[in-house]
């Protein structure tokens, strides 16, 4: 589990017999795809980690035709239910994400430099946590990482995941201005990193009106 550079790290493994293991398994959880959820340790997820790794486009950003995105719901840090129809004519960049998964920490304080590089180009970070504790589990970890340019967004029954076919965390997918999926990226990834900053401002396309922003 430790091989490698972080950013290698897959976010989850497909196992025999439908079953996923997610980076939830660092925790104690293993967590298969019909739903059930069992009990293990990491040292029981290693045999099977080490026969079983999916093959996948982890860490790498995957375009695909742009496709619209389903409907689902989320709140904001008072509770107030929210979708992406709220954000009209924005890009965004919706991550998936908890604070007991190791990837996901490790991306967010890029993920923060990100969102301070795209705000003038109407590009919003949504980093919708699945956190099951909400606003109380969340704020602490933004205020202890210094995390402070992203909004408080939550998801804690998991619905943006189902609804776009999520497979583990972190998973990013990036929506243009239309409300179209565009591209996703399954695992950890260096979001304030000039490439992928570029990236980002081509697939969700310039705000009406808008003259092409200067490289970050």
């Amino acid at each position: 589990m430790a091989e490698g550079p972080a950013a290698k790290r897959p976010p989850h493994w497909e196992l025999p017999g439908e079953l996923v293991v997610t980076m939830a398994a660092l925790s104690g959880l293993w967590v298969p795809r019909r739903g059930l959820l069992l009990a293990a340790g990491t040292l029981a997820a290693a045999p099977f980690a080490r026969k079983a790794r999916a093959a996948g486009p982890y860490g790498r950003l995957v375009e695909g035709k742009p496709k619209p995105l389903p409907d689902f719901t989320f709140t904001d840090a008072e509770g107030k239910a929210h979708r992406v129809a709220d954000f009209p004519g924005k890009g965004l960049v919706i991550n998936l994400w908890a604070t007991w998964c190791a990837p996901c920490v490790a991306e967010m304080p890029a993920l923060d430099r990100a969102q301070a590089a795209l705000e003038g180009d109407g590009i919003l970070v949504l980093a919708l946590s699945s956190d099951r504790g909400g606003r109380a589990q969340v704020e602490p970890f933004y205020r202890e990482r210094g995390i402070q340019r992203l909004g408080l967004w939550l998801d804690p029954r998991g619905a943006a995941g189902r609804a776009m076919g999520v497979r583990g965390l972190p998973t990013t997918i990036i929506v243009d201005r239309q409300g179209r999926e565009r591209a996703r990226l399954e695992g950890e990834a260096a979001w304030d990193t000039p490439p992928m900053l570029e990236a980002v401002r081509r697939l969700v396309g310039l705000a009406t009106g808008a003259e092409p922003a200067a490289k970050t």
